[in-house]
């Protein structure tokens, strides 16, 4: 519903301030142009003005509550045309009363009635389109914050999702690799709980957060491949290089690890050879630029460079949801190297996900 203007202090005072203007002009006009008695005079722009006033604010209030969801414009006509006749009436005979017995003011005022009904016509309909147009923009502006309100909540309730789904997803491969460490290696199983509890510890924290620092996020992705080394041991080695002034760089969280983990299944999967997975965060255009490369065989893998993977995938829709841009998630392949490139605008409001 929208705000009533009569509740609102700035129309209020301009309601007030606009009697008090019309009660002394009329009397004016009245008393020292058309040399009307001075009492009669303040009567008759008392009554007038005050009940014109009413009239205001009986189709403001109205309207507040009721605007048919067809034939509107015709509808504030008719209303606000109705109001003006019966407050042209209204205003007559409570005058006609008070001065039955002077017969010159009775004919004067018979006079004046068109020129009244015209005059009060023109404030009452002109306040109600103004009034009904007012009402039309709030609720326009609520049902734009509502939607922008919901589409947020979605786009959040979608981003917790895409989070959620990753954790199960790394965290079977990594169960898997335990049960096959305990019975062989229960020593280097032992440490993969341990640095899989810290990671996960880590990641929990991070839940209700939608940027934190690059730093941060590359802390985390080395405790990721320490797990991973664990798994692959000398099979999997890995460069992580941070360019110089990336001090102050965000980056949604957990948005690397799913790259890495790609990186690592093109790489290892479909070999018995030794990979080196190589990291590399850097600055470009004010963007956050972050390459990971592995190499891969042409032989053994069939679309590297579609991206059709969960991971990917997940990337490139976090990264859509949070800046509506489909352009910052690239794959490359030169040779027998596969690189995946993720471009992160950094943000004024880091709090925001509405750019």
């Amino acid at each position: 519903m929208a705000n009533n203007l009569l509740k609102v202090n700035p129309f209020r005072w301009s309601l007030l301030i606009a009697v008090g203007v019309f009660i002394n002009l009329h009397r004016v006009i009245m008393n020292y142009w058309l040399g009307i008695d001075l009492v009669i005079s303040a009567i008759d722009s008392a009554v007038h003005t005050i009940l014109l006033a009413g009239a205001v604010a009986l189709v403001a209030q109205t309207l507040a509550f009721y605007r048919p969801m067809k034939g509107k414009y015709s509808f504030v006509a008719i209303f606000t045309g109705a109001v003006s006749l019966v407050w042209a009436g209204v205003v007559i005979c409570i005058l006609r009363s008070i001065y039955s017995d002077n017969l010159l003011y009775v004919q004067w005022l018979s006079d004046t009635t068109p020129i009244r009904f015209a005059l009060g016509w023109t404030v009452i309909t002109g306040t109600g389109f103004i009034a009904f147009f007012t009402y039309e923009m709030q609720e326009q502006q609520e049902a734009l914050a509502r939607k922008e309100a919901a589409e947020k909540l979605a786009r959040e309730a979608e981003l917790y999702k895409l989070r959620q789904q990753l954790q199960p997803h790394f965290l079977f491969n990594s169960l898997n690799s335990i049960n096959a460490l305990v019975s062989i290696r229960p020593e280097e199983a032992r440490e993969m709980i341990q640095k899989l509890s810290d990671f996960l510890r880590g990641t929990l924290k991070k839940e209700d957060q939608l940027w934190i620092p690059l730093k941060e996020e590359l802390q985390y992705l080395r405790l990721y491949l320490d797990i991973e080394k664990v798994r692959f041991r000398h099979r999997l080695t890995t460069d992580i290089v941070e360019e110089d002034g990336m001090q102050h760089m965000q980056i949604p969280p957990m948005l690397l690890q799913p790259v890495v983990e790609n990186a690592i299944k093109f790489g290892l999967y479909d070999t018995t050879e030794a990979i080196n997975i190589n990291i590399r965060a850097s600055q470009e255009n004010g963007l956050l630029k972050v390459s990971v490369s592995n190499p891969f065989d042409p032989a053994l893998q069939h679309q590297p460079s579609l991206g059709t993977g969960f991971g990917l995938n997940s990337i490139r829709r976090r990264l859509y949801l949070l800046f509506a841009r489909q352009d910052l998630l690239e794959t490359h392949i030169d040779g027998q190297l596969f690189t995946t490139i993720i471009k992160v605008p950094q943000l004024h409001d880091k709090s925001s996900s509405d750019r």
